[in-house]
């Protein structure tokens, strides 16, 4: 339970269906810096108030795990190492599957629980063939979350819950209401929860001083055209921020960590028809022995591409879209889908 309004209504249509439902909300990260009291966010002592005043309402017992070091380790440090390197994080499908869904479900399995329950807009199938269950996108086209939960393993999947997946945002705030709930209308958080200011450059800085070191700007060509601070602070498809003056708009097309250089061209320089991936999870499917068709999402509010999906040795794939896509980032990731079902996915190189 985030304290939000999508886990509060999860909990209350398992308890209305007679489930024992237990809350539990997670403390992540020190807000404080040291400075104070130790309060874990996701996203807030706010929220954390909130989901304790849900379950009250719904008469049922709430606690805090403290998961700190899990997400330490599985988010936040690949968080600044992929910006150090060049690439464009994708933290909260991390923390899905290296927190939310490893360390959450062994704890609370262990407590003996039968299933975790969240407030992700997704649902489950099983194929009527393989009998294999199936990830598939939430009813709400809008709030569908099943791109941030292609990690999932098989045995995670067969213990999670999706009670709100098969619903709309407004219906889960109708929900609310009508029970009472006291985050019926409380807005959804924008930012990423373990950077509070929403300064990503500024929080990787101070989480690795000695890292950062300036470079250039380059062309395509090599010719240098400007300075900048650190390849942290660039992503691929960025216009703002890089001080040029040119006749015409200028584009992050490529960042190289090795030299530190920042690459820039024109938008049409950010076209292309190919990528690679990395630590590909087959979820829905058993990893295919030759190449397959399927719609490629290469971001979250990307709309989907027909792509041919080629598997490649050591967990990897090649995807060859049909048309070019624009900005193809390194660090986020590629997510395959045939119709409502996820496949599966990998981390762009």
């Amino acid at each position: 339970m985030s304290g939000g309004v999508d886990s509060s209504v999860a909990a209350a249509l398992l308890r209305d269906q007679g489930h024992e439902v237990v809350g539990v909300s997670l403390q992540l990260h020190d807000q404080t810096g040291g400075a104070g009291p130790s309060f874990g966010r996701c996203c807030s002592l706010e929220d954390f108030h909130d989901a304790k005043r849900v379950a009250a309402r719904l008469g049922i017992p709430h606690y805090v795990l403290d998961l700190e070091r899990p997400f330490h380790d599985g988010v936040i440090a690949p968080f600044v190492r992929d910006y150090l390197e060049g690439r464009t994080p994708l933290p909260c499908a991390r923390c899905n599957t290296e927190v939310k869904f490893a360390s959450l479900v062994e704890r609370t399995v262990a407590l003996g629980a039968v299933q975790v329950a969240t407030g992700h807009y997704a649902r489950q199938g099983r194929d009527p063939q393989t009998g294999r269950l199936q990830l598939l996108k939430g009813s709400d086209p809008a709030k569908d979350q099943s791109y941030f939960l292609f990690g999932l393993t098989q045995e995670q999947l067969a213990l999670a819950c999706f009670p709100v997946g098969a619903l709309t945002k407004a219906e889960v705030r109708r929900i609310a209401r009508e029970r009472g709930l006291p985050v019926a209308d409380k807005a959804e958080s924008q930012e990423i929860c373990f950077v509070t200011d929403g300064d990503y450059a500024g929080f990787v800085e101070r989480q690795a001083v000695a890292a950062l070191r300036p470079g250039p700007i380059v062309d395509r060509r090599g010719r240098e055209l400007g300075r900048h601070g650190g390849v942290h602070r660039f992503t691929v498809g960025q216009r703002r921020g890089l001080g040029l003056s040119a006749s015409r708009p200028l584009y992050v097309v490529a960042v190289q960590p090795a030299s530190r250089a920042v690459v820039v061209g024109e938008e049409e320089e950010l076209l292309s028809a190919r990528l690679r991936a990395r630590e590909v999870n087959w979820l829905s499917v058993a990893e295919p022995q030759r190449e397959i068709r399927a719609r490629v999402r290469i971001r979250h509010r990307h709309a989907e591409a027909s792509a041919t999906v080629r598997p490649l040795p050591g967990g990897r794939t090649e995807v060859l879209f049909d048309a070019p896509q624009r900005a193809i980032t390194p660090g986020q990731a590629a997510v395959f889908y045939d119709g409502e079902v996820c496949l599966g996915g990998g981390w762009i190189e």
